[in-house]
């Protein structure tokens, strides 16, 4: 049992796996998760070891109302505020944690904290409903590498592995959530994504943007999934803001982009853009055919701050 379509009957016993404390693949709007238990301790050093993740690396829980996460977490009246206006939605919120939340210290790689999200997509919603628990799900991929937007990428990367893979189509965002940062007096986006600095700030007031935000590292913790200087990375270097392709290269466009191998959006649309990342980079990772992988400049406007900030992390070390 592998890839299942995504009906009534699979989720509830894709919920029930969930429970016995196994690993179960489910769509969301952004990226494809890697989902687990988050109150089995056990159920969540699975992720760690399937990802080959960095136990310093903290994981996100997903949640299937915001009232779940008064339980787990200190919401404050930011919280109230931001989730009425994106939840459900790709915005993920870091809290300081409950002394008494039934989170592992694991989810949250020994820190205080706690980064929390509701989903936007059905069959995430309705998986959560069946479990009635929160789930951890960082993206369904090996640590590292490139994020999964459909249910092939997932089996594409861990096969027989990962018992149970529910397909609910193309993830329709494509990019992961924005993590904001609300332990402090002023907020800050620790990862950027689709929900930006302008929107954020007509909700809550003045919001630190991520580029100038620093990957915190205090001893081997970092504060955020997504801080890591190398992440998102095919196996073919990425060369950024290029003209056109050299010998042997695959050319990913973006509008008037004459001779590319893929176009993100002939039309120039950001949010088409972020939307086909992954799978493009995905289907030119082949050293058969290419020896390296170049990118035109995408604008940083909007969910281009989002998308030049997997680029860079993908380019990074190659």
């Amino acid at each position: 049992m592998t890839i299942q379509s995504a009906d009534k009957a699979n989720i509830t016993k894709a919920a029930r796996s969930l429970r016995l404390g196994e690993l179960v693949a489910f769509p969301t709007e952004t990226v494809y998760g890697l989902g687990a238990d988050a109150t089995q301790n056990n159920a969540v050093a699975q992720i760690y070891a399937l990802k080959e993740r960095p136990a310093f690396n903290p994981l996100i829980v997903h949640v299937g109302r915001p009232d779940w996460v008064a339980g787990l977490a200190v919401p404050d009246g930011r919280f109230d505020a931001l989730t009425r206006a994106f939840w459900p939605g790709p915005l993920s919120l870091i809290l300081r944690r409950r002394a008494d939340s039934p989170i592992g210290a694991e989810v949250s790689a020994g820190l205080d904290t706690i980064a929390v999200r509701q989903p936007n997509h059905p069959v995430a919603a309705a998986l959560l409903a069946h479990v009635k628990r929160p789930l951890a799900a960082p993206s369904a991929n090996p640590s590292g590498q490139v994020s999964p937007t459909t249910a092939k990428h997932v089996f594409d990367d861990f096969g027989d592995r990962l018992n149970f893979i529910l397909d609910g189509g193309p993830c329709a965002t494509g990019i992961e959530s924005t993590v904001l940062d609300l332990t402090g007096t002023t907020a800050r986006i620790l990862r950027a994504g689709v929900v930006g600095v302008d929107a954020l700030e007509k909700v809550i007031g003045s919001v630190t943007p991520p580029d100038i935000v620093q990957a915190e590292k205090t001893g081997t913790s970092i504060s955020s999934p997504g801080q890591l200087e190398k992440h998102y990375s095919p196996s073919l270097p990425v060369r950024l803001n290029a003209q056109r392709a050299i010998a042997d290269e695959a050319l990913i466009g973006f509008g008037n982009t004459p001779r590319a191998t893929i176009n993100l959006s002939p039309a120039g649309n950001l949010d088409e853009a972020a939307a086909s990342l992954f799978a493009a980079l995905r289907s030119l990772d082949d050293p058969k055919r290419f020896r390296g992988i170049a990118i035109v400049p995408i604008p940083t406007l909007g969910v281009g701050q989002a998308i030049n900030d997997r680029l860079t992390r993908a380019s990074k070390g190659q």
